[in-house]
């Protein structure tokens, strides 16, 4: 048992898994036979796997992180004996209540020691900030002076490489916007290129989404315009930085890429108490750098919250926090005009929400694929991983508050009056069904089955009312007239969405933005990470 007397499901478990290969290598560790010296006191669980070589593998999780630890080579984080040995408690299989063995007592005293330093370091220097600690004051103020250079000297090259974009921009508008896709890409890489070099990457980030707009479909002029009036708004936004708000000009910095440095934020920020519900995750690769995304809401204060964590290419980020989980924390907001992107400060505990089982990130199939090695080794149905969807599956468990199609349009904008670069705004959609396009309602009648390899899971694809959506699939309101599109971008499984939904109404969380709502995760008594299916496309 954690803490809190609850122990993990198997669908959480996975969920903290980097692949489908570790979560299908996990749960093959997941019976009891490979495992010896397993224990659990005091938040930490540990044991010994046997392996192919002549010592087993040490394994100890640190559950409030959770961190882990393992003395196997893999460089997957978590590894498949960590997610194996989770996977042997979420079970009910008995643990010794012990003392930890010296090897997981050492890095669970180094990981609270280091806990305890950060505290005290934390609280230190709010207290400086707050006019404490003279000691050391005047090595301070000159590092503080040599950080102000540095940064001044950033602005700088930023600025002039503002002014070079501003150039390039007046000329495509010059030229003519209609010829700009027989350009070709190059030249919109070779601007990219020249903002990295400015040391501005927010901008050469928003270079690089113009040059793909020309393949985007039917309208992409348009929408080339609108994306050059607000990279030119931004780019002339910094070069007058001084002039504006300081709320808009901390975002007009941040959205060119000039960040502000977490333990500095951490150290001087008014921290934001409360239980942050876990509301979704979304992992994206794009071939060098994998960045992990968590959205948080507040249970007393309401407030939105999105977390950012990064990890080298093909490795999974650090920060896991499985969906449906609540934590019991300091945030640190980044400063903007509408404050989103927070830092985790001091951590007091985590639950499972009031008993609300994380997601399951595998279909039914996949996760009985995943645990069948622990039924195949004799353990009992009852307490073999599957009981973990069986307590998903029962768990009568509230979803959180959400609102209405028209409340979530007038929340975004909200948040776009006050961040005009802003994409899209995280909101939670309550009382909503998923509703099929027209063409793939019409095709699915010739067929009888959706195409791309989605799966529909016997649900009705028309919803409880038979409407269509002409241009796109939607989510409509159950009790009302309006609804949302679906971004055209989206590549969640719109088709698991449906089957979820069984023409019934539920609730959706995701990000409503310009080109309509992203959908990440449904509540169906838990709540459901909703995977990726085939990419769509359109206007």
């Amino acid at each position: 048992m954690n803490w809190q007397g609850e122990r993990w499901t198997a669908e959480q478990v996975l969920a903290l898994a980097p692949d489908a290969a570790s979560q299908k290598a996990g749960g093959k560790l997941s019976s009891p036979a490979p495992w010896s010296g397993t224990g659990v006191r005091d938040g930490a669980l540990w044991g010994l796997c046997s392996g192919s070589g002549s010592k087993p593998y040490q394994t100890v999780i640190d559950l409030s992180g959770p961190a882990y630890r393992c003395s196997c080579p893999s460089r997957k984080f978590p590894c498949k004996h960590a997610l194996g040995l989770l996977l042997l408690w979420a079970t009910g299989e008995p643990m010794p209540d012990a003392e930890a063995p010296p090897w997981a007592a050492e890095w669970l005293t180094g990981r609270r020691e280091r806990a305890e330093r950060e505290a005290a370091s934390y609280a230190g220097a709010r207290g400086a900030g707050d006019g404490e600690g003279a000691a050391g004051a005047g090595d301070d103020g000159a590092a503080a002076r040599r950080r102000a250079e540095r940064i001044e000297q950033r602005e700088r090259r930023v600025a002039a490489g503002a002014t070079e974009l501003e150039q390039r921009l007046t000329d495509l508008v010059r030229d003519g916007l209609a010829g700009a896709d027989r350009s070709g890409y190059a030249q919109w890489e070779e601007t990219a290129a020249r903002m990295v070099d400015a040391q501005a990457p927010g901008l050469a980030a928003r270079v690089r989404e113009l040059g793909a707009i020309t393949t985007s479909g039917a309208g992409w002029p348009s929408r080339l315009l609108e994306e050059c009036a607000l990279l030119h708004l931004l780019s002339e936004g910094f070069q007058r930085v001084a002039d504006l708000p300081a709320p808009l000009a901390a975002t007009a910095r941040t959205r060119v890429g000039l960040t502000t440095d977490t333990a500095e934020l951490l150290a001087t920020a008014e921290p934001v108490r409360d239980d942050w519900l876990v509301l979704g995750r979304q992992d994206s690769d794009d071939g060098k750098l994998t960045t992990r995304r968590i959205w948080l809401r507040g249970e007393r204060t309401g407030r939105m919250a999105l977390l950012l964590s990064f990890g080298a290419a093909g490795r999974a980020p650090e920060l896991a926090l499985p969906v449906g989980l609540v934590l019991d924390a300091d945030l640190a907001y980044y400063p903007a005009a509408r404050p989103l992107r927070a830092a985790i400060g001091r951590r007091y505990g985590t639950t499972n929400g009031g008993g609300t089982p994380a997601p399951a990130t595998l279909s039914e199939p996949e996760l009985a694929a995943a645990v069948a090695p622990a039924r195949s080794a004799g353990a009992d149905p009852d307490s073999a991983a599957h009981a973990g969807a069986t307590r998903a599956a029962d768990a009568a468990a509230q979803a959180p508050p959400g609102v209405d199609v028209a409340t979530a349009l007038a929340a975004y904008g909200t948040a776009l009056r006050d961040d005009p670069w802003l994409d899209a705004w995280p909101v939670v959609l309550s009382q909503v069904v998923p509703v099929p396009d027209a063409a793939t309602l019409e095709a699915l009648a010739g067929a009888g089955a959706p195409r791309g390899g989605q799966r529909g899971g016997g649900a009705d694809p028309t919803g409880s009312a038979a409407r269509t959506g002409d241009d796109g699939w939607q989510l409509a309101d159950a009790d009302g007239e309006l609804a949302l599109p679906v971004d055209p971008r989206c590549t969640s499984n719109l088709w698991q969405l449906t089957a979820i939904s069984g023409g019934a109404p539920l609730t959706v969380f995701g990000e409503c933005g310009h080109r309509g709502f992203v959908p990440l995760t449904a509540w169906n008594g838990a709540p459901v990470a909703l995977t990726s299916g085939a990419r769509r496309t359109g206007p």
